[in-house]
């Protein structure tokens, strides 16, 4: 089963809900324009209920089919980010330091599309829930919608999601078994000496020798303490210390991030940090005070939604386009909390040869609407009878 006939021809349509989305970019759980323009479009469709204030500005669209079935959750976000675009385009971002960066006006548009073609045809049975989530740019606002009875209230057995994936040819889709999108985790390290004259040296205790050692020894931990096997990122990402030329400080701050896909080696990262910043700090005369804040949980594929997914994939664009063991990605998504509520699974969709997600010069490619629309709609019209 290739693109559905009726879904290419309005996904101009579909573009063009995108890039009024696109125009109008919104944060976080500050979203009442695209809430409301969601929840419009799908009263417009006849979904047969539309409730909105769902983790707080989330939106739940109910669509009933034929009979008796399996009640699905097909997964879009709807937050923007907190970037001045550059793209140029005719509907670029309105407003100055908001940008869609990372397709989740595509993503919107894409299940509004599937909201359209399945209140038409109602060739399924059981439920289609459609879930237009908040705040997934580090708000956590899948696990506000879980907080807010998402699952129990809609019933929902089984949940997808779908994010567009930059470098990796249009329309081609990417899936595994297991970890597929990282634990996002942040850590800040205080450390604390003794400061001075810049020129006397010896009558201080150096904070800003010590973070020097500190990172050199915090980037050794995932090449000599964690099995290569396994994966693992720790990146110190900001240094913030003195004040002029001449003087030593007394503290200099650190923050970073860990990125992990096993649950282990998330608890695993956390120890070693915390022993290497003290012990390097005490090495040194100085002390460190640690905070580590865990951010995302791994987003974990189960593996009969997976296999599912991948063959509904396949019958849209070809086994030849679907990388059923593709790579897992180092980046966070709250899509997480979901998957540990509801067995699921989470797909990538190639955007092409474009800009990378997060830059000022990204934009959703337009061309992969009718796959991205066919696979929310073929999820539910194939889905096994319980």
């Amino acid at each position: 089963m290739p693109v559905i006939n009726r879904i290419a021809e309005f996904a101009d349509e579909v573009a063009e809900w995108r890039r009024d989305f696109h125009t109008h970019p919104e944060l976080q759980y500050d979203l009442p324009r695209t809430s409301s323009r969601v929840a419009e479009l799908l009263r417009s469709f006849g979904v047969d209920e539309v409730v909105t204030g769902i983790g707080r500005t989330g939106v739940v669209g109910v669509i009933n089919g034929r009979g008796p079935g399996r009640t699905m959750g097909l997964r879009a976000d709807m937050d923007a980010l907190p970037i001045t675009e550059k793209t140029g385009k005719p509907y670029q971002s309105a407003t100055t330091g908001r940008m869609h960066a990372c397709g989740h006006d595509g993503h919107t548009a894409m299940l509004l599309g599937a909201a359209k073609y399945l209140s038409e045809t109602r060739n399924f049975d059981g439920k289609a829930v459609l879930i237009f989530q908040p705040a997934e740019e580090g708000g956590a606002g899948g696990r506000a919608m879980l907080e807010d009875g998402l699952m129990e209230r809609f019933g929902i057995e089984e949940v997808y999601g779908l994010h567009n994936m930059p470098g990796t040819p249009a329309g081609h889709f990417g899936i595994r078994v297991g970890g597929i999108m990282a634990a996002s985790d942040e850590f800040a390290i205080v450390i604390e000496g003794e400061g001075g004259h810049a020129a006397f040296p010896h009558n201080t205790v150096d904070p800003v020798m010590i973070a020097a050692q500190m990172i050199t020894a915090l980037h050794t931990i995932v090449s000599r303490d964690v099995d290569p096997m396994k994966s693992a990122v720790l990146s110190v990402t900001m240094v913030q210390a003195g004040e002029a030329f001449n003087i030593i400080p007394r503290t200099v701050k650190l923050t970073g991030t860990v990125r992990t896909l096993d649950e282990s080696i998330r608890d695993y990262m956390e120890e070693r940090l915390r022993a290497v910043a003290h012990g390097i700090a005490s090495t040194f005369g100085g002390r460190a005070e640690i905070a580590y804040r865990r951010g995302y949980p791994v987003t974990v594929n189960s593996p009969e939604q997976t296999e599912y997914a991948a063959r509904i994939a396949a019958e849209i664009v070809g086994e030849d386009r679907v990388d059923a063991n593709t790579d897992a990605k180092m980046g966070g998504e709250d899509f997480s909390y979901m998957l540990e509520a509801r067995p699921g699974a989470y797909i990538f969709l190639g955007n092409g040869a474009t800009s990378e997600l997060h830059s000022d010069t990204y934009d959703f490619n337009d061309e992969i609407i009718p796959a991205g629309v066919s696979y929310f709609v073929k999820l539910v019209e194939s889905a096994p009878q319980n």
